[in-house]
């Protein structure tokens, strides 16, 4: 997609400076406390949520290409993080903490080598209803996984159903102090939703850093201390067994961060007019991945409740970000005492809220309306739930796959038949006044033939032939085959070879200009070049009566008028 950007909202100077200087600062409340929540949600220590937002704000914003896109660590790719360095490091902290610098560093590798081999449309490998199902399975974990925090105790499962089981069990640990603050937090978040530009989260947090002296004699854990001190040794590498393991898990990163910010990009730039280039924030994402890396940070990617926030706020430019960037390191220069006091119940409010926007069964209303992928959403849901994250995920795009071939795969062959007056052809099981030709049997196939459905649908095509006795001609329009792998070509030659033996001619109409150049090649024994050149299945048609009246020694048929280019 490309387009102009609208010059009133390219605007860098004067009004525009202004308003990138205040949304900045209003976003900057939101970032830091979402920081060190997801920081908690990968099971990693605060300060990588940190250097992974200043990673995100400077690499993106200096290079990327949306005025609104605010790149951090997401609640998505924090939650993806938690499991894939459980899987590759065990339960070990330190072993953890390590291979996640890795899997970062590898993530932001991917992006940058899909960059090179620009691979801008990476994120459409996962359909739409996959990755709406695995937010919303996603989100319903996330959730799950906050009410410890909430409730204050110390979960003992990790997967979501035992951990579903054994939170109601334990009722009698939970602390009321924190449950009640935890409940404050997210009414007043949800409140804070009415006014956009006012830093909700911040306010949120200075009042839990404010009653943190009350509250924790009550049994409220806090924070706890932040060590803000750069990361730059060498990250954890993986063992002789893991290497494949760890750069499935980041090809698994890099799927799930660029189809969540390809997602809040292309909203916006297709809101604002704005330009999307998707190999240049392929590029940038992949900067801002190792920059994060390197600083011992969290993944990141352009996460869609901060974006919207960001334009929300009045963003033009980027400029925003790099605001929000500076305001940041200025809280936590200041502020560090005081954000190491936050309550945990807080931050776990947080990170709900964020989280609660996927939470909304309507995302799946369209499907269940359209009667389509209803199936492949509620897999998606059900297999991040009962399999895991990453697991689930993949099981997600592999289903969806198969339900694809699945569908392409179902033979669907029509017969059509010319429209009274017209040199239009259509389906004669959908429009009964068209009529058929008589001595020709002209047949469409309703999918493109490939590898898993050519032998099923000219096998059909026998059928129809057996059926229609008379029919000395089959013209076969293939105007809904882009292309002819190596299988359908052998069973098109098989199927014209079929056809000659029981004295049938073979005509092949609407033929794209691969697929003819494909077919010149190739050389169907049957088929000469003129016999390909044929643009409509009118134009086939009038061919064959005309070669038949000939054949008869009678006049040619009449042509019906000019030719009509279908």
């Amino acid at each position: 997609m490309s387009a102009p950007a609208p010059a009133a909202d390219a605007s860098a100077t004067g009004g525009g400076r202004g308003a990138d200087i205040v949304a900045g600062l209003a976003i900057a409340g939101l970032l830091l406390p979402e920081a060190v929540a997801y920081s908690a949600l990968a099971g990693l220590p605060a300060h990588t949520g940190v250097f992974a937002l200043f990673a995100g704000l400077l690499g993106y914003g200096l290079i990327g290409r949306s005025r609104f896109a605010i790149v951090s660590a997401t609640s998505s790719s924090a939650a993806v993080l938690a499991a894939a360095t459980v899987a590759a490091a065990g339960p070990d902290p330190a072993a953890r903490a390590a291979i996640a610098a890795f899997l970062t560093l590898a993530t932001g590798a991917c992006f940058l080598a899909a960059a090179a081999a620009r691979l801008g449309g990476l994120s459409q490998m996962i359909a739409r209803p996959v990755l709406r199902g695995f937010t919303f399975g996603l989100a319903c974990v996330i959730v799950l996984k906050q009410l410890p925090a909430l409730l204050g105790v110390h979960a003992r499962a990790a997967d979501f159903a035992p951990l579903l089981l054994e939170l109601p069990q334990r009722w009698r640990e939970w602390q009321p102090a924190s449950f009640a603050a935890g409940a404050l937090a997210l009414a007043a978040l949800k409140f804070g939703e009415r006014f956009p530009r006012l830093p909700a989260s911040l306010l949120v947090i200075a009042l839990g850093v404010a009653a943190s002296g009350a509250l924790a004699p009550h049994g409220v854990a806090l924070t706890g201390t932040i060590a803000l001190s750069p990361q730059l040794g060498a990250p954890g590498w993986p063992g002789p067994g893991q290497w494949l393991t760890c750069l499935e898990l980041a090809l698994a990163l890099t799927l799930v961060l660029y189809a969540e910010s390809y997602t809040a990009i292309r909203a916006y730039a297709l809101k604002h007019g704005d330009a999307v280039e998707p190999n240049r924030d392929l590029f940038a994402l992949g900067i801002a991945n190792l920059l994060s890396g390197l600083l011992h940070g969290l993944p990141v990617g352009a996460g869609y409740s901060a974006t919207s926030a960001n334009e929300a706020a009045g963003a033009r430019s980027r400029v925003a970000g790099l605001v929000a960037a500076l305001a940041v390191l200025l809280m936590i220069a200041f502020a560090l005492a005081w954000i190491e006091r936050i309550p945990q119940p807080v931050l776990a409010a947080i990170v709900i809220h964020a989280v609660s926007k996927s939470l909304r069964p309507a995302t799946f209303a369209p499907y269940l309306r359209w009667h389509r992928d209803r199936l492949v959403a509620f897999a998606a849901v059900a297999t991040v739930l009962s399999l895991g994250i990453l697991d689930g995920l993949l099981a997600a795009i592999a289903f969806s796959l198969l339900m694809l071939l699945r569908r392409l795969s179902r033979p669907r062959l029509s017969v059509l038949g010319r429209l009274p007056g017209s040199h239009d052809f259509v389906d004669l099981a959908l429009h009964p006044q068209a009529a058929p030709v008589p001595g020709v049997l002209v047949l469409r196939p309703e999918q493109p033939l490939f590898f898993a459905n050519a032998e099923p649908i000219l096998a059909l095509a026998r059928q129809q032939v057996q059926a229609h006795a008379d029919a000395r001609r089959l013209v076969l329009s293939l105007e809904i085959s882009p292309d002819l792998d190596s299988t359908s070509l052998e069973a098109l030659s098989d199927f014209d070879g079929w056809l000659r033996a029981r004295g049938v001619a073979l005509t092949l109409a609407r033929l794209k200009d691969g697929v003819r150049v494909l077919l010149e090649r190739v050389q169907l024994p049957g088929q000469t070049a003129s016999a390909l050149e044929y643009w409509s299945v009118d134009d086939a048609v009038n061919a064959d009566l005309a070669a038949a009246a000939e054949a008869r020694g009678g006049p040619a048929a009449d042509a019906a008028g000019p030719e009509m280019r279908r």
